[in-house]
């Protein structure tokens, strides 16, 4: 299963990928997640756990590492392709920017899977339709849900739709009820399609 993790800008997209690999993690004989920063915004996989312990610093560090990375250059999209097309790990997470275009459909078209979050209703209709015409199976759509106070799921015809309340950098979301919930449902896929 090679999974983008998709949405708008400001949606909670890298709070949610680190949330989702230390629930991962936490659940016995689960196969280990491999996560793929899929946009040059300095939030790569560091990023959370030192926002949690130097905040002030972090954001410094995370503007460094974006001037370094120099924005979406044919070579970083061309190597983000690439990698999710050759990882051959049984679980691959690929958090992508929150823009609609050629290029973050460049970097998803070798994904199989989508997990959509989303902070406005108004937004969905545009990235089922971006999953959709990249052929890939939405898994789960995600309200992020900024102000609220607890996370609710369900699975609906195989697509497992919720909220996750307030996904905030550098807080650790993984033992929230929503993030749980759609880490073992990710394994329950992977193990029902043989993947996993």
């Amino acid at each position: 299963m090679k999974i983008i993790i998709c949405g708008p800008p400001h949606s909670g997209k890298s709070v949610l990928r680190e949330g989702l690999k230390k629930a991962i993690l936490a659940i016995p004989n689960a196969s280990y997640p491999y996560f793929i920063t899929a946009c040059p915004d300095g939030e790569g996989a560091w990023f959370q756990e030192t926002a949690s312990r130097f905040p002030e610093e972090s954001l410094k560090l995370k503007e460094e590492y974006k001037r370094a990375l120099g924005g979406f250059t044919p070579e970083f999209v061309e190597r983000v392709s690439d990698s999710i097309k050759k990882c051959s790990l049984p679980l691959t997470f690929a958090d992508i920017g929150g823009i609609l275009d050629i290029i973050n459909k460049k970097i998803c078209m070798n994904a199989t899977h989508a997990i959509i979050l989303f902070n406005n209703y108004s937004n969905i209709h545009d990235w089922r339709k971006f999953c959709y015409d990249l052929g890939l199976k939405i898994i789960a759509e995600i309200y992020s849900d900024y102000n609220g106070k607890e996370d609710s799921t369900e699975i609906m015809d195989g697509l497992l739709i919720g909220t996750v309340h307030h996904l905030e950098r550098g807080v650790d979301v993984s033992c929230r009820v929503g993030v749980i919930a759609i880490a073992e449902y990710l394994l329950k896929l992977g193990v029902k399609d043989g993947n996993i």
